[in-house]
């Protein structure tokens, strides 16, 4: 009996056409960024990090995404932009923002603008990926199983 394929991954890998879902991730803290990305795409997810807002901004309108992840920012909400952005351009694709200093504030507002979730860090893995799928339509309700 073949072995079994451990991660989504190494399925995408041995059948290129199950498409990868595709996940914008936006954060200026290194640390969190590289690690967040490694564990995604470790897990069959095809991930584009971003280290500034301009260039997530950048990437949002150049393609289009399963899901966007964006770190708060500070106070001030500085990631409400991708946030924004990422709503209007299509409503059904969720927004997760995260951060390191919950803001009451940010929240509401992360919130009334239509993100699907607020998620403090340190987030684990387990975590972040059980918001991932909760928040992701099955592939056959996806334009890219057409």
């Amino acid at each position: 009996m073949p072995p079994v394929a451990r991660t989504l991954r190494e399925l995408s890998l041995k059948y290129p056409l199950i498409p990868q879902r595709r996940i914008l991730l936006v954060d200026e803290e290194a640390g969190d960024r590289e690690h967040y990305a490694y564990q995604l795409r470790e897990r069959g997810l095809s991930v584009r990090a971003c280290s500034s807002y301009d260039e997530g901004e950048r990437w949002l309108e150049r393609e289009s995404y399963d899901l966007v992840i964006v770190d708060q920012g500070g106070a001030a909400f500085e990631g409400k932009v991708i946030a924004v952005r990422s709503i209007l351009k299509d409503r059904m694709v969720p927004v997760l923002v995260t951060t390191r200093h919950h803001y009451m504030p940010a929240y509401i507002e992360a919130m009334q603008l239509g993100a699907a979730d607020y998620l403090e860090k340190p987030i684990p893995v387990h975590a972040l990926l059980w918001r991932i799928d909760t928040h992701l339509p099955p592939r056959w309700l996806t334009k890219q199983a057409n």
